[in-house]
């Protein structure tokens, strides 16, 4: 079989393509909106509400523990939904894991805070953080593949790229939303209620992620893949590990997504602490800056995609992660300064170009390294359960780094370098033959 190819069904329509595209854009921009909304929260919010008085670095360091805990439900997530998509389809499975991200998140925005309930708050955030990373466990490999097993040959980089386009989308969002309410509400009133309209709206997006995505038929490359003789004959998650050439790309999968995560969360959610805590800059100019950086990343990424098209999704994502090494001490020292100028124009450039460099051909990158009948769940394996190491933990790491260099920046910069050369390494050791399936074992 052949990726995003069937010379046995008529094409699809454009409309259908346009339909298709456009689900699997506003779904990950919903599901996005709802996961980083709730580590823009962890920086800003939730330690001085969920967790006791006290030490604020104690609060941050709890709070970003909560933000960690999302990232260990979903690698469990990508193994389940990823055997259901595996095994009864991409649309069904995308429509659940829309369904329990929206309603986790709007009632985080319900929630009390650690003085109306104590520690019953606390725990009730850890458990709607669990369910979030539960659904976006499930979410980020459907929809790519929602748009890459319907790609024209030749276009699967560009069509790949568009679900990417809803992280850059989720996070000018989220973050935006909350630089309007903190220009529009003191101090007392963002942190009274102002919070949790952002976390409430998640309910509106939902219901016009879910219009969308209900119009859209199963993809084709499924479809023929379930009526093979032995499509229900296997389970993926096994599978994935008993064929050679699956167990190595989930390796250097999971080496080369490094990278991507410490990249994001260094500049999307570590940066928002770091820059506002430790260096004492306006909460609200830094917030802006981010939401610029992700609407540029948003609309790079598609162009990303193309030169893709042109040169290799492997090549794309490995000219991001030298991008990521060679502008870690730049940023660092721009941070520095303290200038709101300069720190907002390091962000726009790293999180709105150098991130969407390697970001836009990723999900192209892993779907092409397994078979249609375990592809779902090896795309959400490697990139959900590398979400651990590569994403939750960074920016506790980071933060620790920070402290235990005085302030300085010399370890944080020595770490990232080097998690950006060992993804560069993975990415090169994955050879050029497995980016070009020309057939797929039945």
């Amino acid at each position: 079989m052949i990726l995003g190819v069937s010379a046995a069904r008529a094409a699809p329509t454009p409309v259908r393509h346009r339909t298709v595209l456009a689900s699997s854009m506003i779904g990950t921009t919903v599901e996005w909106y709802d996961f980083f909304l709730y580590s823009t929260a962890s920086s800003l919010v939730f330690g001085p509400l969920f967790f006791p008085a006290g030490n604020d670095v104690v609060g941050t360091m709890l709070s970003f523990a909560t933000f960690f805990v999302g990232f260990i439900a979903r690698p469990v997530g990508a193994v389940l939904f990823g055997h259901i998509g595996d095994r009864l389809g991409r649309k069904r499975t995308l429509v659940a894991t829309m369904l329990i991200m929206g309603v986790a998140t709007a009632l985080v925005g319900l929630l009390p805070t650690y003085a109306q309930a104590g520690v019953v708050a606390p725990i009730l955030l850890v458990v709607l953080r669990v369910l979030q990373g539960l659904a976006i466990g499930g979410e980020w490999a459907g929809a790519v593949l929602l748009a890459v097993e319907y790609a024209p040959v030749g276009r699967r980089g560009w069509y790949g790229s568009w679900p990417q386009v809803g992280l850059g989308i989720g996070l000018a969002l989220g973050t935006g939303l909350f630089a309007l309410l903190g220009r529009l509400m003191d101090e007392e009133q963002f942190l009274s209620y102002g919070w949790r309209a952002a976390f409430l709206l998640s309910i509106v997006l939902v219901v016009v992620g879910l219009l969308v995505r209900l119009r859209v038929e199963e993809t084709p490359e499924f479809e023929r893949m379930r009526a093979g003789a032995t499509s229900r004959d296997v389970v993926p998650f096994v599978e994935l590990f008993r064929d050679r050439a699956s167990r190595r790309h989930v390796v250097l999968g999971l080496l080369a997504r490094w990278g991507d995560g410490v990249a994001f969360n260094t500049w999307a959610v570590f940066a928002l602490t770091y820059c506002t805590t430790t260096l004492g800059l306006d909460r609200t100019p830094v917030l802006i800056a981010v939401t610029a950086g992700a609407a540029l990343m948003a609309a790079l990424i598609p162009v990303m995609g193309r030169v893709a098209d042109r040169y290799g999704a492997r090549t794309g994502y490995l000219a991001g992660m030298v991008l990521f090494g060679l502008s870690v001490y730049p940023a660092f020292l721009g941070f520095q300064t303290k200038e709101p100028i300069v720190v907002g124009t390091v962000l726009v450039l790293t999180l709105g170009v150098a991130y969407a460099v390697s970001y836009a051909p990723e999900g192209t990158l892993f779907a092409q390294l397994f078979p249609t009948r375990t592809r779902y769940t090896g795309m959400s394996f490697v990139y959900q359960f590398s979400g651990i190491y590569a994403s939750g933990l960074t920016p506790m790491l980071v933060t620790a780094l920070v402290a235990a260099g005085g302030g300085g920046i010399g370890w944080v910069c020595a770490y990232l370098v080097a998690v950006a050369v060992v993804s560069a390494g993975a990415t090169a050791a994955i050879r050029r033959r497995d980016l070009h399936l020309t057939g797929e074992p039945g």
